[in-house]
């Protein structure tokens, strides 16, 4: 079996279960060559050990065994939190009954007695993958009802409850969504929620920008053509439609795709079959659609842009997604998320926002919405490198709020701003001191440098021992 020596090594562990040694034996040397790390277990008790001790990503299973058999270790699996898919040994005689058992208890495949080396591996490799997609789907429908978050999407306000919920009621459908909301408000972000938590999630994604592509070439970018079809087609191509293939297909600015196009879009949507420019024959194409505008959407239609009858078609489930002005208590949760992300993409160690900033934020009337605050975010993630983003690392650009703004670290126009009247002045420069140590984590050397002062002055201002004092509070 050469083949084997060509598989990747390090896989996931996988375990076996079978009450005959000699066929756990012959499953492991399958197995083994491959990269797989493999436990074996004689029982469905001896299993259910193994499987909450070790992280296993796949399970090979036969059905009779003593002590625990196959139908009672499944069962029990399935009252286990830990997804993992199963695959189920069966004898000649017993395939109907393994057929049952896949619906009824879950489990991923079955395989006839003897395993053919080749069909195990294959198997084993689409179960692990499944698994993993599964996790994957688990994770998001978790964040987006307990923690109100998926990637960038993120708030707790009623109205982004509501879309997350009917992100994950259209996710499993295949109907069309429309997707309406102004620019910015993340129109392709819930698009991509909506194909990562459905059943093609493991097919592609794409997103074509109907407002980006010329008129005469935009046929071409959505259906695909032929080689020779128009002057500069030197090879054969395959539009959207075709790259989506078992995926899902975002349309984005719907409402600017010319008249003619929306018309030939209408006959595909309804008989799903594609023909290339210059092509003669038809192409039949398997996927989900979605579309997106910013035109406001009414109960009787949109204006002229968008012809009535697509508009139908489309707007199957409607998702409207809410301007960043109309939900501001989900600024503090959107720009964790954010700055989580500029994190990792930057190299950054940024905390979180100082409350100034927040304030800012939160009179700002976001005519870009979220990205326009991702935007904003990311100058500051950059500008402030780590520790707390201050006013003074937003962009020069973003408008003051209407109280001063603070262009720079200054303890007096700072102290006007947020200390009350009467105070004694040492402690309000120590107090500003240390608010300024915290917000860079204690870094000294820069403290120094945004007050303006020496080192050695600003040890004598905090010394040592109350370096860290205010650090909680």
């Amino acid at each position: 079996m050469a083949y084997m020596t060509l598989q990747p090594a390090n896989r996931p562990p996988v375990l076996v279960v079978d009450d005959e040694e000699q066929d756990r034996a012959i499953l492991s040397n399958i197995l083994r060559p491959l990269g797989y790390a493999v436990e074996t277990a004689a029982n469905g008790r001896e299993a259910l050990a193994r499987f909450d001790a070790i992280p296993v990503a796949a399970i090979v299973t036969d059905l009779r065994m003593p002590v625990m058999d196959g139908f009672e270790f499944l069962r029990a699996l399935n009252g286990r939190p830990r997804f993992v898919p199963t695959i189920v040994l069966t004898n000649v005689g017993d395939v109907g009954q393994a057929v049952s058992i896949v619906h009824d208890l879950q489990a991923f495949w079955f395989l006839e007695k003897p395993a053919r080396p080749a069909v195990l591996a294959t198997l084993v490799e689409r179960a692990i993958k499944y698994g993993e997609l599964h996790r994957g789907k688990e994770l998001l429908e978790r964040q987006l009802s307990q923690q109100g978050m998926l990637g960038e999407m993120a708030g707790n306000s009623r109205a982004m409850r509501q879309v997350f919920d009917l992100i994950q009621m259209a996710a499993p459908a295949q109907a069309p969504v429309l997707i309406t909301g102004e620019s910015g408000t993340g129109k392709e972000m819930a698009a991509r929620a909506i194909h990562r938590l459905s059943p093609r999630s493991s097919g592609p994604f794409v997103a074509i920008n109907c407002a980006a592509v010329p008129a005469d070439l935009i046929e071409s970018e959505l259906f695909g053509h032929e080689k020779g079809s128009f002057t500069g087609a030197v090879a054969r191509h395959e539009g959207c439609f075709e790259q989506a293939n078992r995926g899902t297909l975002l349309l984005d600015e719907i409402g600017e795709m010319p008249q003619s196009m929306q018309a030939r879009l209408l006959r595909v949507l309804e008989e799903s079959t594609i023909r290339r420019v210059g092509g003669t024959g038809e192409n039949p194409v398997d996927v989900r659609i979605l579309a997106a505008t910013n035109r406001v959407i009414s109960g009787t239609g949109t204006d002229k842009s968008l012809r009535r009858d697509l508009l139908y078609r489309l707007n199957v489930f409607h998702i409207n997604l809410p301007h960043l002005r109309e939900r501001k208590e989900d600024i503090p949760d959107i720009a964790k998320a954010i700055i989580g992300i500029l994190n990792e993409k930057h190299e950054c160690s940024v905390q979180t926002l100082h409350r100034d900033v927040q304030r800012r934020f939160a009179s700002h009337s976001w005519p870009g919405n979220v990205r326009e605050l991702r935007n904003v975010l990311e100058w500051a993630v950059i500008t402030a490198r780590t520790g707390l983003i201050q006013t003074w690392h937003l962009p020069k650009s973003f408008p003051a709020s209407r109280e001063r703004a603070v262009a720079a670290p200054s303890p007096l126009s700072d102290g006007a701003a947020r200390f009350a009247l009467g105070r004694n002045l040492k402690d309000i420069k120590l107090e500003y001191v240390e608010e300024t140590l915290r917000s860079v984590n204690n870094d000294r050397r820069r403290a120094a440098q945004m007050l303006g002062v020496s080192l050695r002055t600003l040890y004598n201002w905090v010394p040592e021992s109350r370096k860290t004092v205010r650090a909680g509070s």
